[in-house]
């Protein structure tokens, strides 16, 4: 199967699914999911496989085991092709469009001293400074989830420290509702920013190996 683009239809879908997230919802619309949602999303990484690698496309449900929220369905479809831990390439399609982004989502013990370590050190400190500027100015939105307080062994006066506050780190970019995103033009979006994200996802992925 071509990639095409995500149709209205995908969009419409999570419009509803936010509306009645139930069974009996999910059960009557299982048809639209599989092929307006599901399959595209497959044929859009599977035509960026050969240059990314392969991507796990996300189940659509939601572990509601110890949460509070007991709604059974993801109001979100998401694909992600990793390189190192919680480390690589990530596209959603969502009631709010498509978005694209690349980075860390996850870190912790020995994984996010090393990043850290990284981030702290001159040469490589420079180096991701550099790389999240351009991504800056090349539209993306520099995020992650941050420490409020100074992580423990580094000085609150850092020249890196707002970076060193990070535990995870990635860059997004938001397509929304673009007429692109239901054409084939949108394979060559993604395609491009993923190689714009290539330095941040190289840069962590150097760090936790």
């Amino acid at each position: 199967m071509s990639f095409e683009g995500f149709p209205v239809a995908a969009l419409d879908f999570y419009d509803d699914l936010e509306v009645d997230n139930t069974k009996s919802f999910w059960e009557a619309n299982k048809a639209v999911y599989a092929e307006q949602v599901k399959a595209p999303m497959v044929a859009l990484t599977d035509a960026l496989a050969q240059e990314f690698g392969d991507a796990k496309v996300f189940r659509p449900y939601r572990d509601v085991r110890f949460a509070k929220d007991k709604t059974p369905y993801k109001t979100h479809q998401g694909a992600f092709v990793g390189v190192a831990s919680a480390t690589g390439w990530y596209v959603e399609v969502s009631a709010a469009g498509i978005r694209v982004g690349g980075g860390t989502y996850e870190a912790g013990g020995a994984g996010l001293a090393a990043i850290r370590e990284g981030m702290a050190a001159e040469k490589s400190g420079k180096v991701l400074e550099r790389i999240l500027r351009d991504l800056d100015r090349g539209g993306f939105e520099i995020g992650g989830e941050q420490l409020k307080t100074t992580p423990r062994g580094y000085d609150k006066d850092h020249p890196r420290i707002e970076l060193l506050r990070h535990k995870t780190l990635l860059g997004m970019k938001k397509y929304g509702f673009e007429p692109f995103v239901h054409t084939p033009e949108l394979l060559d979006r993604v395609r491009t920013d993923w190689r714009k994200l290539r330095p941040l996802v190289s840069w962590m992925a150097e760090q936790l190996s």
